[in-house]
Order: C-alpha cells, then structure tokens, then sequence
C-alpha cells in the first residue's frame, strides 16, 4: 500500500475512533450522572448505548491496525 494514502486513511480513522469514543464517553458521563441522582434503571438503559460505538471504535482500530501492517510490509520494512 501506498505510504501517503496509508497515512492518510490511518488519520481519517483515527479520527473517527476518537469521535467514537467521545460519544461513549459522553453516554458514560449521562449515565453516571443518573446514577449519581439514584435513577438506576434510566442509569442502566443509558449505559447500553455505549456499546454500539464501542464496537465501532473497535472495528476502526483494526482497520487502522491492518492498513499499518500492510503499508510495512509493502514497503519491506517487516518489523
């Protein structure tokens, strides 16, 4: 793979894991601070909103992980 777009597509993913996780984060804080307010149940169906961007926060690494892994070795730089 090509170094430049290989830079450019792991930024482009990064990103969106950061966006993915900032989502999460925020859903966390919403259901904490339910938790805080002693509204376990709201608490509890806020939280699972978490794991959609989770998931994809996951998935976009191991895009990200792959493309790096790919641009080494089309390079010839296997370490």
């Amino acid at each position: 793979m090509d170094a430049t777009a290989a830079e450019f597509a792991i930024k482009s993913l990064l990103t969106e894991i950061r966006q993915k996780l900032e989502t999460a984060t925020a859903t966390a804080k919403a259901a904490e601070a339910c938790a805080v307010a002693t509204s376990y149940d709201q608490a509890a169906r806020i939280v699972l909103d978490i794991e959609q961007p989770m998931y994809e926060a996951g998935r976009l690494l191991d895009a990200a992980s792959l493309i790096n892994r790919l641009s080494r070795e089309g390079s010839g730089d296997n370490g």
